[in-house]
């Protein structure tokens, strides 16, 4: 016999849907989120990210550098009920330059939407977090938007996923003409066509009109060239097409596939229910005790992503937890893994982007907002009972790297203060110098935005104006074995020598040919280019 709280558990998992999008930027990614809102209730309007000046801004892009600039440089999480779920949708960054952002947020996730613009097809970056999402082992639901723009044909834009990221493809639905002509979709499932009639600027939901095939054909409410090529194409996919398999869906093996228009709402709902129906629920995840379901009666959970200054006017901090087992109930006492300290989680926050309300209870597969008074780090795993610890989340070889001067010394504690909760968070990766003269923080990036995005955060939440002092390397390589294996080495040329926020040896490289050379003057010196977790388990590789 189940216990009270195995079958509250059992339950409440069976409700939840936890995904992340990926995109490549300007694929639509930030538009589909605010659709998906739009038809989940949880906002009466939708906006638009090249709003007009009368547009409302998008509920997702909340820090003040994404709304000027139209683009999105911080994962944000959006809780909604939609038919009977609890949906936790984790907004990620679709520019490159936020990659480890996004990183960091798959890792609390269970599925994948991957975004793919009609007229561009796959692109750099969404090949990039696809191979990121086959790290993890995410199922993979694909959109192909902006169908009411000329684009590529269907099944060219099928075969190109097929071809170049080796996966299987199920068309769910089926476009009813292309660009202008865009009338709506077939439904594979249903056998049923939905025609769509525009709103304007799609900050509404889509009027429908749903029709069985036969009265399409005796009403003539498609023109026949329209009617004639959807039967051509049902026909292809019958034969030619692959037959749908949920076992490989969750494999990530083969990916549905819709088509639609998020600007104008077309196909967004049918998008919805269908990934509901077969998204992959919260699932046993890897810790020191091995695989936990998450119906374990004890509350677990990890954080994987640090925020600063969500609320401006109250300087806050908040740590994102990934609910992983059991319940979590306000005002429970639980241990910090890392630390083996003794926490009161008294103010837990459900999150929808920067705003905020408090909560009761959270299950396995929600995202909950903890106050963070510098006790967080990423990675770290909170728990009830025995003790138990997730894999962490490592870092990335950053691209470049630079000083970061503060010229006003009457500015002192207002910057260290924004440079010690940015490296918290992520925003960037911050070294030292191993020159005690040398008190510089050196920030460390993968693109250049995110210097730029470290700048106008210091100066805008901080009230600190900084400059920036590159420097002439390229490659960081984290010294496998510490300072010890580095004292043996002895000296090395055409390097410098820094440390990180866990104060590991780092190696600098202006060149992969700088970086060849020291491999080969030094054999026994082993060199990573992903650093070692800071809080949790080395994840294995698989």
């Amino acid at each position: 016999m189940l216990s009270e709280l195995e079958k509250e558990l059992q339950e409440a998992v069976s409700k939840r849907r936890n995904f992340a999008i990926i995109s490549h930027p300007d694929a639509g990614k930030t538009t589909l989120t605010e659709k998906l809102l739009l038809y989940g209730g949880a906002i009466h309007e939708a906006g638009a990210v090249k709003a007009r000046r009368d547009q409302r801004k998008v509920t997702s892009d909340w820090m003040e550098m994404e709304k000027q600039r139209g683009i999105s440089i911080t994962s944000t999480v959006l809780q909604f009920d939609y038919s009977g779920c609890q949906i936790n949708l984790l907004d990620t960054p679709g520019h490159q330059d936020f990659s480890e952002d996004t990183y960091r947020t798959l890792a609390a996730a269970d599925n994948a939407v991957m975004l793919i613009d009609a007229a561009k097809g796959l692109e750099p970056q969404t090949r990039k977090l696809f191979e990121v999402c086959q790290l993890r082992g995410l199922p993979i639901f694909t959109f192909i938007n902006k169908m009411d723009r000329p684009g590529r044909e269907p099944l060219e834009l099928l075969d190109e996923i097929e071809q170049e990221l080796g996966m299987k493809t199920f068309p769910v639905n089926w476009p009813i003409g292309s660009g202008d002509r865009f009338q709506g979709v077939f439904d594979r499932f249903t056998r049923s066509v939905h025609l769509f009639k525009r709103r304007a600027h799609g900050t509404q939901e889509a009027q429908e009109t749903v029709f069985t095939l036969e009265e399409l054909k005796n009403n003539q409410i498609l023109e026949t060239g329209l009617y004639l090529q959807l039967l051509e194409d049902l026909e292809l996919l019958a034969e030619l097409g692959e037959d749908f398999d949920l076992d490989t869906i969750h494999d990530g093996k083969m990916t549905p596939v819709f088509f639609g228009s998020a600007i104008t709402n077309f196909g967004v709902r049918l998008f919805l229910d269908t990934f509901l129906d077969y998204a992959l629920k919260p699932e046993a995840r890897n810790s020191s005790k091995g695989k936990i379901d998450p119906t374990y009666p004890d509350f677990t959970g990890f954080v994987f992503k640090l925020q600063a200054n969500m609320d401006p006017k109250h300087r806050d901090r908040v740590a994102f937890i990934r609910v992983c087992t059991g319940k979590f109930e306000k005002d429970m006492t639980v241990s910090h893994s890392r630390t083996g300290k003794t926490i009161r989680l008294s103010r837990p926050q459900k999150l929808f982007a920067q705003g905020r309300e408090s909560i009761e209870e959270a299950y396995g597969g929600d995202v909950i907002g903890l106050n963070n008074p510098g006790m967080f780090a990423i990675g770290d795993t909170i728990y009830c009972g025995e003790k138990i610890e997730y894999e962490g989340i490592p870092c990335f070889s950053p691209e470049l790297f630079a000083y970061l001067k503060n010229p006003n010394p009457s500015k002192f504690k207002q910057f260290q203060k924004g440079i010690t909760e940015l490296r918290e968070e992520g925003a960037v990766q911050i070294m030292y110098s191993i020159d005690d003269f040398k008190r510089d923080p050196i920030l460390a990036a993968v693109g250049q935005l995110q210097f730029e995005v470290v700048k106008f955060r210091l100066l805008s939440e901080y009230g600190v104006e900084t400059n920036l002092e590159p420097l002439g390397y390229n490659l960081a390589r984290w010294v496998h074995g510490g300072w010890p294996a580095l004292q043996k080495a002895g000296r090395l040329f055409n390097t410098m020598t820094v440390k990180d926020n866990w104060d590991r040896p780092v190696l600098l490289f202006k060149n992969e040919w700088n970086l060849q050379q020291i491999k080969g003057d030094h054999p026994d010196l082993q060199l990573d280019s992903i650093a070692p977790v800071g809080s949790g388990l080395q994840p294995v590789k698989s």
